[in-house]
């Protein structure tokens, strides 16, 4: 249905597997480099494990195509058997003749097993049986496994089996009344979920198999994939075809955050929340953020929707700053080169989480958060502040010109939440409990999916929008404040009342800031007006002075 709207010659995420698709990340490829080590080995078990979804069907696959040209193996897919079931099936793949009344007795079926693995001994040939699922292998049948290994010349092992099945396996292994057959496993190995980096990779692949010619899914999108499929690459075939099929219907080629997890709401039947979701939750202080940050960012939404991608004209300070003559400075010191972020985050461990964020945040506005005094953002309306919370880019933090909690999830799918403070060039502020720090804004946005939420100071009391047919102080006060900024000189008194040549200014504003263009003076309008009003107290995100001469 949607192949052709994204130029693909095939749909690149069905489940069933398929030669052409084949994605070996470096677990797979260590975990097939283990079994095939193991095999040219003199027998006994060797152990494969992984989640469901991981791989594993895979790494037979890949094992089966690279088996040594010596090697004849035996595959049991279906291991809820028996134990003479599983006998006899072994003796079916490896192609053994038997009479109807060998197939009844156990000592006929291993003594019938028994000589073929010497005839194949005799001629340089090994003999492998590989246990699909083996997790469900019944404990009689398991004994039977652990007798089969007894099966040796007196030089070495005649059999090599090869168990692979999920988690439980390992469980079942140490129990104690298996703990002789766990004594005789010679090479374990677990297949780890796909790493953010391999999953971004393995979605890529996929879609260039199919035919894809450019990027369908943005960076922040394949970050969002790896969250919520916890890297299963069959999760991630189930989220990644729904979002395109979602975007097919929404006549979208390019695929954001929010349509990965509208995606993975609908495969998983419940609501998928986004990653700064589950730390919010994580207080009952940080509950209340979430309960007032929303309702203050639908405000937002209705008033001044997402702004475009491009960076706003500088919103610069007021107060002008006396510049000395150049002679008389003396040289810059080189600017230390700025940190990975990944490395604060592990070094500042237990620093990045909500309360710390508030604490820096407050303080940067010369206010006081308490922990445990109630809701964050209450706290923050007591002292004549509002909070706001957005999903954006740089483009729009440097236009709302206003310092930052952030959201970061990281490798692990921890979240934090660090406060930046301050942008330079490619460089950002962070606020730490105990210092701050310069980390580069390039590993920020790798572990940045777009949230975040800064306070501000409304100048008219509360934190609400104007629009066209209002009338009062704070329409007197928009106009004013946009006659201002325009450099129009006072004349008669404003008119209080929200007409048609207001809506026109309002709308120049939002154009020359790069914000919705919507005629609504919303919360982020009036942000910007206050930034260029020049409030003193107010904290900047990018300061620029302005100098005179």
């Amino acid at each position: 249905m949607y192949t052709s709207f994204f130029g693909l010659g095939e749909k690149p995420f069905a489940i069933t597997p398929d030669p052409r698709y084949l994605f070996m990340s470096e677990r797979h490829a260590e975990a097939l480099a283990h079994l095939l080590y193991g095999i040219t080995e003199a027998g006994g078990f060797i152990q494969l494990t992984g989640e469901v979804g991981t791989g594993k069907t895979t790494i037979v696959r890949s094992l089966l195509e690279r088996m040594p040209g010596h090697a004849d193996v035996a595959v049991i897919l279906n291991p809820q058997l028996t134990p003479v079931e599983f006998v006899l099936t072994i003796c079916e793949e490896l192609g053994i003749f038997m009479r109807d009344e060998d197939a009844t007795s156990i000592k006929d079926l291993v003594d019938l097993l028994n000589r073929r693995l010497l005839e194949a001994n005799a001629k340089g040939r090994r003999i492998v049986v590989i246990v699909d699922e083996a997790q469900n292998l019944m404990p009689a049948t398991l004994e039977q496994v652990r007798l089969l290994t007894n099966l040796e010349t007196a030089s070495k092992k005649l059999l090599q089996i090869i168990l692979i099945g999920q988690p439980e396996l390992r469980e079942l292994l140490d129990r104690v009344e298996l703990r002789q057959l766990a004594q005789r496993i010679t090479g374990r190995y677990h297949l780890a979920p796909l790493s953010r980096t391999e999953t971004a990779s393995y979605v890529n692949h996929r879609l260039k198999v199919a035919g894809a010619a450019g990027e369908i899914f943005s960076s922040a999108a394949l970050r969002e994939v790896h969250r919520l499929s916890g890297g299963v690459p069959r999760i991630i075939n189930v989220i990644c075809d729904r979002a395109l099929l979602g975007a097919f219907t929404q006549e979208q080629h390019r695929i954001g955050p929010g349509m990965i997890r509208e995606a993975a709401s609908e495969v998983s039947g419940r609501s998928v929340s986004p990653p700064w979701m589950k730390l919010l939750l994580g207080s009952a202080g940080s509950v209340a953020v979430l309960g007032l940050a929303l309702g203050i960012w639908q405000l937002t939404r209705t008033t001044d929707a997402e702004e475009p991608v491009a960076a706003a004209p500088a919103v610069v300070e007021a107060a002008p700053v006396q510049v000395a003559q150049a002679a008389a400075l003396p040289p810059a010191p080189p600017r230390p080169r700025p940190q990975d972020v990944a490395e604060v985050l592990v070094e500042k461990v237990g620093m990045t989480n909500t309360e710390s964020a508030f604490s820096q945040l407050f303080s940067l506005w010369g206010a006081k958060f308490t922990p445990k005094g109630g809701r964050p953002c209450d706290q923050a309306t007591k002292q004549g502040l509002a909070c706001v919370y957005q999903q954006g880019t740089w483009g729009q933090l440097r236009t709302l010109n206003r310092p930052a909690i952030l959201t970061l999830i990281d490798e692990d799918s921890n979240a934090h939440q660090v406060v930046v403070s301050g942008l330079v060039g490619d460089t950002a502020k962070i606020n730490l409990p105990d210092e701050t720090r310069m980390v580069s804004i390039a590993s920020l946005s790798r572990l940045w999916y777009g949230d975040y939420l800064v306070l501000w100071r409304p100048q008219l009391g509360s934190a609400r929008a104007l629009s066209p047919g209002m009338q009062g102080d704070g329409v007197r006060w928009l106009r004013t404040k946009l006659n201002t900024v325009a450099g129009k000189a006072d004349g008669e008194p404003a008119s209080d009342y929200y007409d048609e040549d207001l809506v026109k200014m309002v709308e120049d504003f939002q154009r020359q800031y790069r914000l919705n263009v919507d005629g609504i003076a919303g919360v982020q309008t009036q942000i910007v007006l206050d930034s260029l009003g020049g409030s003193p107290g107010t904290p900047v995100l990018v300061a620029q002075a302005r100098g005179t001469s």
